[in-house]
């Protein structure tokens, strides 16, 4: 087990690289050593996690896990998507990859997430633990990676250069950024503890949800190296299938030191107002079920709506427009969530 303390500085190191990533003119962070890709923030945080993720073991503490079965497949599927592209049908893959490079972006929101003097939510001491470092580098790491910092482009300027490359800078819908901004938005968030400091409850709940996209990211990542990969429909495929494997290996610090730091607090003894503690299994495995209902049910579906909507726009100008819609139905891919 290595150490279990480190500073800000200490977590938002990167190795030193024999070479930069840049990619379609576009410096992006991180780097090559040997000619291996190197993530960036990754010389100290990657031991750090690894430390804590050992001191849960030694306590016989198990890791949060969110079953492979419980991620919606992408839609459009590869098959689906290479079709439409085959089809000379673009505008539908040009906004999702866009749409994914601003959501991308959005990430670096987390650190501004507000940590609350967490020994008076937990009873347990938190200073060598993930928990312990989220405000002291951990978000501010997780920010940079999305958005980039300074001059280096994070995961959104790694997603537009993916776009690029794989269909030659092609033209961006002029409403992506818009519609993101005005769609369908939940109302405030229901709280299920209500003993429990505000703050501290809504500081499990974003670090869940965020958990939880990233988890579910991973059939992204997989759709997206297959079509922009495809050398049919892909200009540059290695190069294009090479960036989005960058951006998954960057994203794997992301889900471990989340379900790290989750897992530490659904061991411990949480405190609530006027001396309500409440068990931390209790309250993290609720909040976890209520993200994981919301992102197998209503979010995919709500995708797929609109997403089926710029679909069927896109291909009504085609020349064979009721045959080519017959054909990319025909490669459906069913999936039903699970009960629970």
């Amino acid at each position: 087990m290595g150490p279990l303390v480190y500073s800000t500085e200490e977590l938002l190191t990167s190795m030193p690289y024999d070479e930069p990533l840049i990619a379609n003119g576009v410096r992006c962070h991180g780097g090559f050593v040997n000619g291996r890709y190197q993530s960036p923030r990754v010389a100290r945080r990657g031991p750090a996690i690894a430390a804590w993720q050992a001191q849960l073991a030694a306590r016989g503490v198990p890791l949060i896990e969110i079953r492979p079965e419980l991620l919606p497949p992408h839609y459009p599927s590869a098959p689906q998507a290479v079709l439409l592209l085959r089809e000379g049908v673009r505008e539908p893959l040009v906004r999702t990859l866009t749409t994914i490079a601003i959501v991308e972006g959005f990430g670096a929101m987390i650190r501004d997430q507000r940590v609350p003097d967490l020994r008076r939510c937990v009873r347990e001491a938190l200073d060598e633990t993930a928990c312990g470092h989220l405000a002291g580098g951990l978000f501010e790491a997780h920010a940079r990676d999305e958005a980039g910092h300074r001059s280096e482009g994070g995961h959104k300027q790694m997603w537009e250069v993916a776009r690029d490359l794989a269909l030659d800078n092609p033209a961006v819908p002029p409403d992506v950024l818009m519609r993101l901004m005005t769609g369908r938005r939940s109302g405030a968030r229901t709280r299920l503890f209500p003993t429990l400091d505000e703050g501290f409850e809504e500081l499990l709940a974003v670090m869940i949800n965020v958990l939880v996209i990233e988890v579910f990211a991973a059939d992204t990542f997989r759709w997206a190296e297959r079509v922009l990969g495809d050398p049919e429909v892909s200009s540059k495929p290695r190069e294009a299938a090479a960036m989005v494997g960058y951006i998954r290996s960057d994203e794997a610090p992301h889900v471990e030191y989340l379900r790290t730091a989750l897992s530490e607090l659904r061991a411990c003894t949480l405190l609530g107002i006027e001396g309500a503690e409440l068990s931390g299994a209790e309250v993290v495995d609720a909040l976890l079920g209520r993200a994981l209902h919301v992102f197998t049910t209503q979010r995919p579906r709500l995708q797929r709506e609109e997403t089926r909507a710029d679909i069927a726009a896109a291909v009504s100008g085609h020349r064979d427009a009721a045959g080519l819609q017959r054909r990319f139905d025909a490669l459906e891919e069913d999936w039903v969530p699970p009960d629970r």
